[in-house]
Order: C-alpha cells, then sequence, then structure tokens
C-alpha cells in the first residue's frame, strides 16, 4: 500500500473516532453538570447502539460497491457527508434547546460513523498481511484514538472558548476535509492471496453466499473461544470508564477540566499505548501479547479504584490514573485488533471482521449501560472495585487459545 493510502486510512480512522470521542470522554460529565442522574448517563451510553448492531448491515456493505469508484469508497465516502452533516446540525442547534436533539444527533454521528467503519475495516483487511498487521492495527487504533482526543478532549477543553457550537463545527470542518482527501485518492487494490485459486474478498458474491462463508467462518475451529476472548477482554473497563468522569465531577472538578485530563491527556497516553501494542503484537505470539497487556491493564484501574476511594483526591494522582489506564488500555486494544484481525477470512473481511467488532461491542456493552444504576444503589468505590475484580479471569482465558489454529482466511471460495 503507496503511503498516500495509509495516511489516508489514518483520517479515516480519525474522522470515525470524533463523535465516539465526545460520547464516551465528554458527554457524560456534559450530562452530569447539567444535573442528569448517573442512571441516565450511564443509559446515554446506547447512543453507541450503532456500533453493536452493525454487524446487521456489514454484509450488504460487503455485497455492494462500484468496482468504478471504489469498493469501499461507495460507503466511505457518502457516510462522511452525512456525518458533516450531522455535526453541522449539531452546531445549529441553540443554546437552550433542549437535550433531545442533541442526543439524537450524537446517535445519527455513530451510525454513519459505525457504517463507514465497517467499509475502512474491510479496506484494512483487503491490504494488510503477516507482521503489517502489527503496524497497521496500532495505526488504525492510532488514528481512531486521535478523532476521540480531538472530539472529547481538544475540543471540550477548547469549548470554553468556541462553546459547543464551535465544537460541532469544527468537527464538521475536519470530516469535511478527509472527504475531499477520500475523493481523490484512488482505492488501492487488494492484496493478492497465498493461495492459487483463493480470492482476498468477494465483491461479486450474493447476500447468501456472504452469510455462507460467515457460519463458516464461526464453526471453524477456536472460533468459539476466539469470540469469547473479544466479548470479554473490556468487563472491568466497561464499568469503570463510564463512571470516571461523573466521579470527577461530583468530586468538584470543572468539567473542562476533567475534558483536558480524561479526553487529552488520556487518550495521548492511549496514542502511546497503541504504538507500543503494534510492536508487542508484531514480535510477540498474539495469545501471549494478549495476556501481558491484560495484566499490565489492571494496575491503572486499580489506582482508579484509589481515587474513587477519596473524598477529594489530588489531581496528579487522577492525572497520572488516567494516563496510565489508557496507556495499558491502547496497548491491549492495538493487540486484540491485531488478534481479530489474523482471525478474519478475507473472502468476507468487512463482515468477519464487523463480527469481531460487534462481539467486542456487545460484552461491554451491559455493564456499561448499567454501570450508572449500580452506581447509585452500590456507590462508585464499589463498583470500580467490581471493575478491577472481573479484569482477573480474563487472562487464564486468553491462555486456551494458544494452541487454537487460525482461520484459514485465504481459503478457497465456498
Amino acid at each position: 500500500m503507496r503511503t498516500a493510502p495509509w495516511l489516508l486510512l489514518t483520517a479515516l480512522y480519525v474522522v470515525q473516532g470524533l463523535p465516539f470521542g465526545f460520547q464516551a470522554s465528554a458527554l457524560g460529565a456534559y450530562l452530569r453538570s447539567e444535573g442528569v442522574s448517573l442512571t441516565h448517563v450511564g443509559l446515554a451510553g446506547a447512543l453507541a447502539l450503532p456500533w453493536s448492531l452493525k454487524l446487521l448491515w456489514a454484509p450488504w456493505v460487503d455485497r455492494w460497491g462500484s468496482a468504478r469508484f471504489g469498493r469501499r469508497r461507495s460507503w466511505i465516502v457518502p457516510m462522511q457527508a452525512l456525518l458533516a452533516l450531522a455535526c453541522i446540525a449539531a452546531a445549529l442547534l441553540p443554546t437552550h434547546g433542549g437535550l433531545g436533539p442533541l442526543l439524537g444527533l450524537v446517535l445519527a454521528m455513530n451510525l454513519f460513523a459505525a457504517t463507514m467503519d465497517i467499509a475502512v475495516d474491510g479496506l484494512a483487511v483487503d491490504v494488510l498481511r503477516g507482521r503489517g498487521l502489527g503496524a497497521g492495527n496500532a495505526i488504525q487504533v492510532v488514528g481512531y484514538k486521535t478523532g476521540m482526543l480531538i472530539g472529547g478532549g481538544l475540543l471540550v477543553w477548547a469549548s470554553r472558548w468556541i462553546g459547543w457550537h464551535g465544537l460541532f463545527g469544527a468537527m464538521a470542518l475536519m470530516v469535511l476535509v478527509v472527504l475531499a482527501w477520500t475523493l481523490f485518492v484512488p482505492e488501492p487494490a487488494a492484496a493478492p492471496p497465498r493461495h492459487a485459486g483463493a480470492t482476498a474478498t468477494a465483491p461479486h458474491a450474493s447476500i447468501r453466499d456472504v452469510l455462507r462463508a460467515l457460519g463458516q467462518a464461526l464453526s471453524a475451529p477456536g472460533a468459539g473461544a476466539a469470540l469469547a476472548v473479544v466479548a470479554t477482554y473490556k468487563l472491568g473497563e466497561s464499568l469503570i470508564d463510564p463512571m470516571f468522569a461523573p466521579l470527577l465531577v461530583d468530586r468538584g472538578f470543572a468539567r473542562e477540566d476533567v475534558g483536558l485530563w480524561v479526553g487529552t491527556f488520556g487518550m495521548a497516553g492511549s496514542l502511546v499505548g497503541s504504538i507500543g501494542g503494534g510492536w508487542l503484537a508484531s514480535t510477540w505470539p498474539l495469545p501471549r501479547a494478549l495476556a501481558l497487556a491484560g495484566a499490565l491493564r489492571i494496575m491503572p484501574l486499580a489506582a482508579q479504584l484509589a481515587v474513587a476511594l477519596l473524598a477529594a483526591p489530588p489531581a496528579a494522582l487522577v492525572v497520572a490514573s488516567t494516563v496510565l489506564e489508557h496507556l495499558c488500555g491502547g496497548a491491549l486494544t492495538t493487540v486484540m485488533f491485531a488478534f481479530m484481525m489474523s482471525r478474519v477470512d478475507r473472502r468476507i473481511g468487512a463482515s468477519h471482521y464487523t463480527l469481531f467488532a460487534t462481539a467486542e461491542v456487545l460484552g461491554k456493552a451491559p455493564l456499561s449501560l448499567a454501570s450508572g444504576w449500580l452506581a447509585e444503589r452500590w456507590g462508585l468505590p464499589a463498583v470500580f472495585a467490581l471493575g478491577v475484580a472481573l479484569c482477573l479471569p480474563w487472562s487464564a482465558l486468553v491462555w486456551r487459545l494458544e494452541r487454537a489454529p487460525a482461520f484459514a482466511s485465504d481459503a478457497p471460495p465456498a
């Protein structure tokens, strides 16, 4: 893949991270500062529902597309345009128009970004191979988290001066710039398969063929264990992350400072961790790399538990625990995404990778949505303690994968 497409792939992941960054890092603090209950703050995570349901329309993304314009660009370009329009609409909302329209637009942004993600992931599956998985998935995670850093950190911090209208206006401008870039960069060809007679993707397959190949992938040896590892690797974080920003607001910190610490400093740590995770995935066997990254991730979550136990935690502890948690979490995410891509049947790259991504989102969604409800009944320290405890048994499950065979990515088409 030439340099320009690599850079474009990075930019596409940045754009996809903008709305989710706002939701994940800033919306909770914003809602809490507006007097919204912890239960409803936790339920606001349902705005990310399109990321959980995108498997339902992923086969159509694999099936349809213009060979002349670009099989993946046929979806990427219109989704970028719709995402920009949703950001513009949010920028034009009246200041006192209520939360409903804003939440509806955040949901729409996630829908357009999630659909674009299917096509962008399909493009990445088409062109990445072997040792390139570690570096490629580092680019994927770094790009996406850079978007989260901007949308949920820098722009939230800058909203002191540019307001919420300027925040969404800046997001729209970034999307439009990448959209213009996408129109001028040809879609790279898929890398050739390793075996004669195999196809990397199936651009002319029917929906039935795509679904049949997906069923074969699900019945392959090791498929169940792989899905279980993907679905459970962030159970602990799914309890702690949604409540960390509201916890800081309850402890008296300004929401702009929370946006800077969590959305900017934290995301910067995540970017460094993602680069380290790319190196780890390229040099270690992936199951062992997963186990190591998962073990390291427990320490910063324990530090955030310490923050929850203090009535007046020092800002230095908050920042340190935030950066360390994002650092270790970024490494773990990159290794996990490389693992997911290594198990993908490339005939149906977008659909199969979306299956893994859906398992990842659905695995953490129930506890994430219930985190506020549990916090109001048990208290935030108890919820954080449960989150740490849930991380402990996961490494044992990972070690079972070491002898599980990889999917036959380049098998002949069904």
